[in-house]
């Protein structure tokens, strides 16, 4: 352990210690989430080199990726001695790019024929979100994703949703079937009683403008609940 205040940097850390040369020799793949965080931070702390560190963040986030995502700019510089707002937010943006690495490959696939399908294409934008948000994708006559949209943001509990603007972006981008995703921070997958009401409000309103309500899904904590799945569509 350091004595003084200076903070280990990448040439500093012992040669078992160092994720970069790691990289260049075996490839990313060969390194831990720990490690691929270290990376990002590229200095620790007086008392931890930046590999500690990373290692003692994701061992605080359960070693879960999607853990870590939940944290705000705010909340990495308060727990975490070393992490100031700069390396904040780039392990931040490094994970907002894998977001959306993921939402792309999704978007790419032909077809959506089932609900794992939904619960994949929407996962990324809204697994590890505090707080509701309501999305929604438009598809056209083959099923195959035109776009994907955020509709609204709520808070802990419940977001408000409009039906009529559901339909009005359906009809302005010539989709021929929708379906819709919520999540539910608290990790409970099953409905609520709100749930059900709008999901027969945005089934009516698809059925009037002749437009097919595929599923709604709520996905909660790496699980999910289909509507249509369970026949309530």
């Amino acid at each position: 352990m350091l004595t003084d205040d200076k903070r280990l940097t990448i040439r500093e850390w012992a040669e078992d210690d160092r994720p970069r040369e790691k990289m260049m020799m075996k490839g990313a793949q060969s390194l831990s989430d720990a490690e691929l965080l270290a990376i990002l931070i590229a200095s620790g702390n007086k008392n931890e080199s930046a590999v500690e560190l990373a290692r003692r963040i994701m061992r605080e986030c359960g070693d879960n990726i999607n853990e870590l995502a939940r944290l705000s700019v705010n909340d990495l510089c308060k727990r975490f001695k070393g992490i100031g707002k700069a390396k904040a937010i780039t392990i931040m943006a490094a994970l907002e790019l894998g977001k959306r690495r993921k939402t792309n490959e999704i978007l790419e696939r032909k077809k959506i024929g089932s609900s794992i399908d939904l619960f994949m294409l929407f996962e990324s934008q809204l697994v590890d979100l505090p707080h509701e948000e309501f999305w929604i994708a438009l598809l056209n006559g083959a099923n195959k994703v035109i776009e994907i949209n955020r509709l609204t943001q709520g808070g802990s509990r419940q977001t408000v949703v409009d039906i009529p603007m559901i339909l009005k972006m359906a009809l302005e981008k010539s989709a021929q079937a929708i379906a819709v995703a919520h999540n539910h921070p608290s990790g409970q997958n099953r409905p609520s009683h709100e749930d059900e009401i709008i999901t027969k409000r945005i089934k009516s309103g698809c059925e009037a403008i002749g437009i097919s309500f595929l599923d709604h899904i709520i996905i909660a904590k790496g699980l999910y609940f289909s509507f249509a799945d369970e026949g309530k569509i």
